[in-house]
Formats: structure tokens, C-alpha cells, sequence
């Protein structure tokens, strides 16, 4: 990456092959601006959209990143404003004759020595918070669980010191659904892992109807749930094979409204005393299971925030830890750097796996991936999916891909692992609760006060306006590393300190602090009835 002296006007270059480059000033320039190296802008053109560096025939590559992501749909001299409505973009490479495993980097030495201050659980996981979840089956619940919840932090949270929260995986799903369908496996699966999270210690309570169809026992089958160990079993009072705690709204023993919300307010009391017997102990930084996303990306994503959480990937995979990134269609124009880096052929032919199974999923729906960017992620400078997957890709830093998850699959292994998503911000975040991660990093250019109620939310912004005017949203300002006052080592190892102090209780994220939580949303293909 090539940053121009600050002096004003400014362009980055993001590679010496590239014909173009982004506006890096504030409130962008107008026609008439002399850069350093003595190009002038033809037109006005706003911050971090981009600029023809040469002449541009009809036809030719418009390329950044090295990479083509358009084709100039008619001739733009050097010094335009080259936005989406002047490119063609290109057909998505094939899925065949891909480079498999070829990459193999020098192993970079462990990162040892880096602890953070956790929740041991009896399955081996580590939480960052100490959280009751109450799982809901169905939707038709979510109002009860909703009003029991409000009851139970007023009245009972206070008694447990120790407890962070308490949270209802209220979702959409559990019943008026093709449930046996092949596909409907994802959802519930998800559902399930979800309420597997570390951050939830183990206490598994569940609210059904009664009558839908995900029941209880088909959510969370025998031997789904972690066998407490024996120290643990004797401390409660339990034995091993304790029964799935269920509240079940239509049983007979339920005598109007209040009396569903005292039994739900029972069961939570339990598992409350339970979890504040728990205590933070000191825990290598391998147990952090972390996962990275974007949204409301801009072109500074690629430049600046996402670099950034690369280089803090690459440190995590060094100290031990698991980190996720995800994305289908934010990732699926650079196919071939990913298998490239698969650390084995079988991980690189479940990658391609993946993109497959997508490809075929948005060709049901008569879309391709051009449906994914947005009319904000245009507004801020990124032209199409291509240009827009180019810089999502870099979050995943340059380790090799261990391994590959199915969505609503649960990870195992330790490493770089691809997690396959929807690119949908509220999906691919459900998605990855559901994969394990105690800790979760969203950047962010146009700005998303998105948050989750299960695991802290880290926020990065790419641009230093941003970080200004949400200066009490975004925790991390990437903007910095194109204002020059910052390298992207420097946002990577600030970021990589503060997840030790999130993930320990020592720091609240911005999200935290104002308790801003999204919605659980399962990804569900499969049909409705």
C-alpha cells in the first residue's frame, strides 16, 4: 500500500500494478485538485471513491488490490471519477483448476505469554462472560421469555454478583417450517450450538410451547449437552445424567400468565446460583475463540480496519487462538487465495465445497452475488462485490486455513478457521455464536451501532471522521493508519491487548456499555410452510 505524503491532496494506492486509487480527504476533492504526483482531478470526486491514475480505455481492466475488479465501460481519462456505473464487473471465477495448499509460508514463531482472565467450563471451552441463557424452541414464547426476563433482572440478578447478564435466545424459528427437509438441519443445529456458547457456562434452560415442532428433546437431543464433571456434580447436588430443564408454557400445572413467568423465574433461580459460584482464573490467550466481520464496509475497509484485524488474526493464530471469519459472498471472488492458503487439500476441496453450495442456494433465489453490496457501501466508495470482497478477505490476515465449517457447525480445532456465512451482518454473527466464539470484532466504515447480547462486541472504524462522530460506538479507530499517525502493526497489536482486556471483564466494549444487542437471526433454507 502506497500512502501519498500528507499533504494535501491525497490518493492511497494499494498496489504499484493498479490503475486506480481512492480519494483519501476528508469530505473528498474537487475538479481542479493537483496531486503530488501531479495528476489533476477532472471531476469532483468524494473520499474513498476512486481515481483513473492513466487513461482507461473502453473495455480495459480497472484494477486495485492487483486485482481486476471491472472492465471501463466506456473510455475514462486519467484524473476521473471512476465509480460503479462506469464498470462492467467480472463473471465470478470458476470453482475448477483452482490452486490447491500451494502457499506455504514459513511457520512464524509462537506468540507465548499472553493470558487473559476467564470462565472455565467442564466441556474444556472458556468463557469471556458469565451468562444465563434461556433457549427458546419457537417464536411464539419470545413475548413471555421477553417479560420474564425484565423480572428476573430485576428481582434475582441483583442476588448474584457474579452473573453478567441474563439473555432470551428469542429467534424466528421452532415452528411453521418444512422440519424434516434436509436443509432445516442449519437452524436447528444453530440453534442448538448457540445454546452450547461458552459464555453461558454450561446451564442449559430451555422455554417450549408445547405443541411446536422442534421439541425440546429434537433441539437438544440425549448427550448433546456436556457431562458436568464429577467435582461439579457434587458441588449442585446433581447427578450426571440430570434431565433437560424445560418450562413448558402448556402444561396443565400453569394457572394463567404468572404463573408461567414464576415457573420461568423458578428454573432461572437455579442455574443463577449456580453460575455465581463461578469465578475468572487465569487462562492462556489459545482459549479466545474470536470472530471477525464487517459491515457497513467502505473502500477504507480494505485499507485500513481490515488489514489491522489481519495482522491481529495472524497474532492469534500465533499465541494459540481460534479466530472465524466468515462471509460467503464477501470472500467468494478471492476463491483462489483461499484455497491457495488451505493448509491441507481437503480443506481447500470444503472451501470450494462451501462457495459451491452458495452459488447454487442464490441461484434458487435468481440472484447472483452483485445482489450482496449496498446502497452504502457504494456511497462509500466500493463499487461492486468484487472490489468490496477484496478488502473483505484481508480480516483473515495470512495464516493458513485449517479448517472449514458448515453453518451452524461448531468448531473443534484451533487455528484460522473459514466459518461459511451468509454475508448478512445479523446471520453471519448468529452464525458464529453458534460456531463458539467468546469474543466478537466488527469493523466498520459507514458506521453500525451493531451489537450482540451473548459475547462482547469489539468495533473498529476505518476512517478517523467516523471514529469522531461515534466517538462512544466504535472501541478501535483504524482510521489512523491512512491519516498517517499509525501503522497497521500498530491498530493490530492495540487490538489484539484490548481483546485480552475485553475478554477478562477488565474493559466494556462501547456495545457493552450501551447495551446494544441485535436480534438472533437462524439462516434458514429450507422451506416454509
Amino acid at each position: 500500500m502506497t500512502l501519498l505524503p500528507s499533504a494535501q491532496p491525497r490518493y492511497i494506492l494499494m498496489h504499484e500494478a493498479d490503475n486506480v486509487a481512492i480519494v483519501v480527504n476528508d469530505g473528498g476533492l474537487p475538479a481542479g485538485a493537483v496531486f503530488a504526483s501531479g495528476l489533476t482531478l477532472r471531476d469532483k470526486v468524494p473520499q474513498g471513491h476512486k481515481v483513473a491514475l492513466v487513461d482507461l480505455p473502453q473495455g480495459g481492466i480497472v484494477r486495485r488490490y492487483n486485482v481486476p475488479i471491472g472492465y471501463a465501460a466506456r473510455d475514462i481519462p486519467a484524473g476521473s471519477w471512476v465509480h460503479e456505473r462506469l464498470l462492467d464487473m467480472p463473471d465470478a471465477r470458476g470453482l475448477d483448476n483452482l490452486p490447491i495448499a500451494t502457499v506455504k509460508p514459513e511457520p512464524l514463531p509462537p506468540l507465548e505469554g499472553y493470558t487473559f482472565e476467564g470462565y472455565r467450563n467442564a466441556d474444556g471451552s472458556v468463557g469471556s462472560r458469565n451468562i444465563l441463557a434461556i433457549t427458546t424452541t419457537v417464536q411464539c414464547v419470545a413475548g413471555v421469555v421477553e417479560f420474564a426476563v425484565k423480572r428476573i433482572k430485576d428481582e434475582l440478578l441483583p442476588r448474584f454478583p457474579n452473573v453478567d447478564d441474563v439473555v432470551g435466545l428469542e429467534h424466528s424459528y421452532g415452528c411453521g417450517v418444512a422440519i424434516d427437509a434436509p436443509d432445516a438441519i442449519i437452524p436447528i443445529r444453530t440453534l442448538r450450538n448457540i445454546t452450547l456458547n461458552p459464555n453461558f457456562g454450561g446451564e442449559v434452560m430451555v422455554v417450549s410451547l408445547g405443541c411446536e415442532k422442534l421439541q425440546p428433546e429434537r433441539l437438544l437431543p440425549p448427550g448433546t449437552i456436556p457431562i458436568m464433571d464429577e467435582r461439579n456434580v457434587a458441588d449442585v447436588g446433581m447427578t450426571a445424567e440430570a434431565p433437560l430443564d424445560v418450562v413448558c408454557l402448556q402444561s396443565e400445572h400453569h394457572v394463567g400468565f404468572m404463573s408461567m413467568i414464576d415457573s420461568i423465574m423458578g428454573a432461572a433461580e437455579l442455574h443463577l446460583e449456580r453460575l455465581d459460584a463461578r469465578r475468572r482464573e487465569t487462562v492462556p490467550a489459545s482459549e479466545l475463540v474470536v470472530g471477525v466481520q464487517c459491515g457497513g464496509s467502505d473502500a477504507f475497509s480494505g485499507v485500513t480496519a481490515n488489514p489491522a484485524v489481519g495482522f491481529c488474526t495472524d497474532l492469534l493464530v500465533r499465541a494459540g487462538a481460534t479466530v472465524m471469519f466468515s462471509e460467503t459472498t464477501e470472500v467468494r471472488d478471492g476463491i483462489d487465495q483461499l484455497t491457495s492458503r488451505a493448509s491441507t487439500p481437503e480443506v481447500a476441496q470444503a472451501m470450494i465445497r462451501e462457495m459451491a453450495w452458495y452459488d447454487a442456494y442464490l441461484e434458487k433465489g435468481k440472484v447472483d452475488r452483485s445482489a450482496n453490496t449496498t446502497p452504502g457501501n457504494k456511497k462509500g466508495g466500493l463499487s461492486n462485490i468484487v472490489e468490496k470482497a477484496m478488502g473483505s478477505i484481508v480480516k483473515s490476515g495470512t495464516s493458513p486455513i485449517s479448517g472449514v465449517l458448515s453453518p451452524g457447525e461448531k468448531v473443534r480445532q484451533k487455528g484460522l478457521i473459514y466459518a461459511a456465512t451468509p454475508a448478512s451482518d445479523f446471520i453471519c454473527g448468529t452464525l458464529q455464536l453458534a460456531a463458539g466464539i467468546n469474543l466478537h470484532v466488527f469493523t466498520t466504515g459507514r458506521g453500525t451501532p451493531y451489537g450482540l447480547a451473548e459475547v462482547p462486541v469489539i468495533k473498529v472504524a476505518t476512517r478517523t471522521d467516523l471514529a469522531r462522530r461515534w466517538h462512544d460506538l466504535m472501541d478501535i479507530n483504524a482510521g489512523r493508519i491512512a491519516d498517517g499517525d499509525a501503522t497497521i502493526e500498530d491498530v493490530g497489536r492495540e487490538l489484539f491487548q484490548f481483546m485480552l482486556d475485553v475478554a477478562s471483564g477488565r474493559k466494556k466494549t462501547w456495545a457493552e456499555h450501551w447495551k446494544l444487542r441485535n436480534a438472533l437471526v437462524l439462516f434458514n433454507p429450507a422451506p416454509v410452510t
